[in-house]
């Protein structure tokens, strides 16, 4: 019971901070370019708490905290009840350029976000080292009986260089002989260790025996590491939506159920692990909402490079059941991928 409440409550917590710095990159895009926005709402639903700031805005907390909104003038035909609207700061008279700014600032604020809180992880606590550093020994294991020590920065094993850590391991695997001569650096001086590395019989592969070094980075270094970090990420998630798409891999996706359980893991592995795990899921939702599809971000984009393009808008009654269309879909891939996750959860 303990670990539903730990899930339930991760879960929302990681949920309202991707979606209110979402909204906000609107927000702020909108009444930065001029455009009036009648309402700020976070979650879906009847509103149970409401508030109206003195430039107008609704600000709203709704029953259903999934999903939020930035409600702004020349979005709706019709204005709502306490609506004041002003047509000369309509969002459709704005020029494409300053609705693109609008549009895509909600994806924005959440790469920014993940960004930021991985130059935070990265600048604040230990994490494992990418380069090919010796951390600690396993004993009983090939380094230790050959002479490795913590510190050893390996060259090369049996000639081939080594780059990086990750290099070591698959090295082992790829060179055919157990005997193995790798070079390390140790200090200023460059030492060669020889010995027998054998396969582990359970796994079936080499392991020389040793852990990655760990690492904390200097804020400047912090903001490259990471933002090469969220780089690799963003392409790593393309190109599996990519193979999922051409069925070059099985389609895993997480609904709304599957990412409580990781957000209620990740909150019992301590704090640093809840950081990046909402790092990574607002850098996910970015990425995602920047898609070319209906009813996202990225589809609106489309329709605005259309027009900038062609010099004419896209006719506003198909773009809209275009978006009406692609939001149906939206909700259904959100109820199959929650069965799913449902499926997962009693099958474990």
């Amino acid at each position: 019971m303990v670990s539903v409440i730990v899930s339930i409550l991760s879960f929302m917590l990681v949920i309202a901070i991707c979606v209110i710095i979402h909204e906000v990159g609107h927000y702020a895009a909108a009444v930065w370019r001029g455009v009036q926005v009648h309402e700020f709402a976070f979650g879906m639903g009847p509103g149970i708490i409401t508030r109206r700031a003195g430039n107008g805005t609704l600000w709203s907390w709704r029953l259903f905290p999934i999903g939020g909104y930035v409600r702004m003038e020349g979005e709706e035909d019709e204005p709502r009840l306490g609506d004041e609207p002003d047509r000369t700061r309509s969002v459709n008279l704005k020029r494409p350029w300053e609705r693109c700014i609008i549009f895509a600032g909600g994806a924005f604020m959440n790469l920014l976000l993940a960004w930021l809180l991985t130059v935070f992880l990265l600048s604040m606590h230990e994490v494992i080292s990418p380069d090919p550093v010796v951390g600690k020994l396993i004993p009983g294991r090939a380094a230790e009986a050959m002479g490795a020590l913590p510190g050893d920065r390996v060259l090369s094993i049996n000639g081939l260089p080594i780059l990086k850590w990750a290099d070591i391991r698959e090295t082992l695997q790829t060179i055919g002989t157990d005997k193995v001569e790798i070079m390390v650096r140790r200090g200023d001086a460059d030492i060669t260790l020889n010995g027998t590395i054998q396969k582990d019989e359970e796994l079936g592969v080499r392991l020389w025996g040793i852990e990655p070094s760990r690492i904390t980075y200097p804020v400047h270094k912090a903001a490259l590491v990471g933002m090469k970090y969220c780089w690799d990420l963003s392409v790593m998630q393309l190109n599996g939506l990519k193979n999922m798409i051409i069925g070059k891999i099985k389609p895993d996706i997480a609904g709304p159920v599957g990412i409580a359980v990781m957000a209620g893991d990740a909150a019992r592995d301590g704090f640093w692990t809840f950081v990046m795990f909402l790092a990574i899921i607002n850098l996910c939702l970015g990425v995602m909402n920047l898609l070319p599809l209906p009813a996202l971000d990225g589809g609106r984009l489309v329709f605005l490079l259309f027009e900038i393009i062609s010099g004419r808008k896209f006719p506003e009654k198909w773009e809209n059941r275009i978006h009406q269309v692609g939001l149906v879909m939206l909700f259904v891939l959100i109820i199959f991928v929650t069965w799913q996750d449902i499926l997962r959860i009693v099958n474990r």
